[in-house]
């Protein structure tokens, strides 16, 4: 199952035209999909700006194409007797920023074309290496040739490439065997839908129920309330006076007790609009069908 197939089922299930998913997941991997209905594909960006979390059990002694154990099995090699001490210290060295070269099978692009397309047709590219954040990096597991690891990271993280580089620093070769999101910003994966209600679902209601508001995917950012005088014209597009705002920091927009939108700070005290939302306070919660 793949994201875009999860979001396809939904668009049917729903009825809906806008929809999308907050992040893809790789076709090996499971777990927490977020899915945007409406005015809430706004939010798309920052949700994949958002810090996630993962649950990995990698393999070694096995390098593969695709860094997971779908791919073609490029090199096995022995695997030496691991202590739990010794991965510790180089989960440790893995913490903080850190230099990764994105996967040949990923969705990046290079000269219009995904790089999943080149790598099956047998293209490999140079990747610049790009800088990304691994907060914690904790150890679940270790019953040789296997390692579980629980990973919290920021965005822009590749977990196979991450396990490919533990491996190679064993000087045995790693691959991702299976991969698991638990969490993506707030959203946790204890809180989602399993598939398997959804695959089975035929009234839409139960969904409708479970649908968020739109503010609820920006609790990391700071609230701002416009005094009645700025809600119009932040909602037209324009920069209102906001005192205590920061320059370049992003807030979520409160006026008249709904949400308006995104806001970002600048040098000159005001709210410049990034996304506007155009709900009313009376219709803000109601399903699609049920608004006039």
């Amino acid at each position: 199952m793949t994201s875009f197939q999860v979001v396809a089922h939904l668009r049917r299930l729903l009825g809906v035209r806008k929809i999308g998913h907050g992040g893809t997941l790789d076709p090996h991997a499971s777990g927490l999909l977020p899915i945007l209905v409406g005015e809430g594909t706004k939010l798309t960006q920052f949700l994949t700006e958002q810090d996630k979390e993962y649950e990995v059990t990698l393999l070694f002694g096995v390098k593969t194409d695709t860094l997971d154990v779908t791919g073609r099995v490029l090199e096995e090699r022995p695997v030496p007797d691991l202590t739990e001490e010794a991965i510790q210290g180089l989960l440790e060295r893995s913490l903080g920023e850190i230099a990764q070269v994105p996967p040949m099978f990923s969705a990046l692009h290079h000269q219009g074309r995904r790089l999943y397309e080149l790598a099956r047709s047998g293209v490999t590219v140079e990747r610049p290496p790009r800088t990304v954040r691994i907060d914690t990096i904790e150890l679940l597991k270790l019953a040789l040739p296997r390692l579980s690891l629980r990973i919290a990271c920021g965005k822009g993280t590749y977990i196979r490439s991450l396990c490919a580089d533990l491996g190679e620093a064993m000087d045995c070769g790693a691959t991702v065997e299976t991969l698991i999101r638990t969490r993506v910003g707030r959203f946790a994966l204890a809180e989602a839908v399993p598939w398997r209600e959804l695959a089975e679902l035929l009234d839409p209601t139960p969904l409708w129920d479970r649908l968020l508001p739109p503010e609820g995917a920006l609790a990391h950012l700071a609230a701002v309330v416009l005094s009645e005088g700025t809600v119009a014209p932040f909602c037209h597009g324009q920069a209102v006076p906001s005192e205590g705002v920061r320059s370049d920091q992003l807030y979520r927009v409160m006026g008249h007790g709904i949400f308006l939108g995104v806001g970002a700070g600048t040098e000159k005290s005001t709210l410049r609009p990034i996304r506007l939302f155009h709900a009313s306070a009376d219709k803000s919660r109601l399903h699609p069908g049920e608004r006039a």
